[in-house]
């Protein structure tokens, strides 16, 4: 009886000591360098694309994140070539993580710019002066706005609108992506993010946080009716809210065909 409680003590404190090497904190630290001079770089964006979390590297290069295994951290840089990376073991428990981001190198093309030969005549120039044909529009206090100019309507898009309903219409976009898409409504309530975002005109990011490539950004948009002026000129965070607010026009409308 005594050798078998001795047996059974020394198995559970076995395991208790297992459990206490594997067991890894939630937070991973590291540092973010560049790729060629080896020295550390601040401000840059890393995003946790699972929990839907951002912070910036500070002045030494260092970051802190919570995290766990299998998650994939997004690193985004002006100039630099984004860098994702899955959360290991190892990252969790020796909190020393080294991230390289590499330049990226852009070929500058000659510019030609021609000022505006001004008449003084306010309604001749006003005509000549280029003005954007889809701004966004919102009103200090509602969370909406609307853009002006014209709305694009593809060919497909009729189609699409004569064969289903709005909701039928709009699960076609959303319906296949439920967990992509319930992002959304984290993605606007983080700050980090959003200023991220607003920076940002490539949809890069974005298509990493959704999860989705930028050919289906581009064509979620259309699909919403928004235009191609909108489309090419917005920012990041300006395409998060335009989707969020297509998004929660088609839970409306999933939620009253049922």
């Amino acid at each position: 009886m005594k050798k078998q409680f001795l047996f059974t003590l020394t198995l559970l404190f076995t395991l208790f000591s297992f459990a206490q090497e594997t067991a890894t904190d939630d937070t991973v630290k590291g540092i973010v360098v560049n790729a060629q001079t080896d020295l550390p770089m601040d401000n840059v964006h890393v995003l946790n694309l699972n929990q839907v979390l951002g912070t910036i590297t500070n002045e030494e290069g260092a970051f802190e994140i919570s995290a766990k295994v299998n998650d994939t951290l997004y690193f985004s840089f002006i100039g630099y070539k984004s860098f994702s990376v899955r959360v290991t073991n190892d990252m969790l428990k020796f909190q020393n993580t080294k991230v390289s981001l590499t330049e990226m190198a852009y070929a500058l093309e000659d510019v030609v710019v021609r000022p505006f030969q001004l008449t003084g005549y306010l309604e001749i120039d006003s005509k000549n002066i280029p003005i954007s044909n889809a701004p966004r529009y919102s009103i200090s206090g509602l969370n909406i706005g609307y853009e002006g100019g014209k709305s694009s309507t593809t060919g497909i898009t009729s189609a699409l609108g004569a064969l289903f309903n709005p909701a039928d219409f709009l699960h076609k976009l959303f319906g296949k992506k439920p967990k992509q898409m319930r992002k959304l409504r984290k993605m606007q309530e983080n700050d980090e993010i959003r200023s991220l975002l607003s920076s940002k005109f490539d949809r890069e990011t974005l298509a990493a946080l959704l999860q989705v490539n930028t050919n289906e950004i581009d064509d979620i948009l259309r699909y919403c009716n928004y235009s191609d002026d909108f489309i090419k000129s917005a920012n990041d965070l300006q395409i998060l809210d335009a989707i969020s607010a297509c998004y929660e026009e088609y839970k409306v409308l999933n939620r009253n065909n049922k």
